[in-house]
């Protein structure tokens, strides 16, 4: 190999670690907001009937979010195994 095909590979190498690093990130912030959202819809759930349909376009709004933070996580796993299958 020569000295430039090692240069790259190395940096190719780095770039994937760093990768590595910031896709295992976003799927911990997706699961952050994810929990935060599923404890959110608990705690209105607890609430009084009255309260409960006062905040029902916030139930919908936290709703819509932990689906779509769901949705995005699902998409960063896939990314993520596809960083660490080229690492391998």
């Amino acid at each position: 190999m020569t000295k430039n095909t090692e240069y790259l590979n190395e940096t190719r190498s780095e770039m994937l670690r760093s990768g590595l690093e910031g896709r295992e990130q976003e799927v911990m912030y997706y699961q952050i907001n994810i929990d935060n959202y599923t404890i959110a819809l608990d705690e209105i759930s607890k609430l009084p009937d009255d309260e409960r349909a006062e905040l029902s376009g916030f139930v919908e709004q936290l709703t819509g979010l932990l689906a779509s933070e769901r949705l995005e996580q699902k998409k960063a796993k896939i990314m993520l195994a596809v960083i660490k299958r080229q690492l391998a």
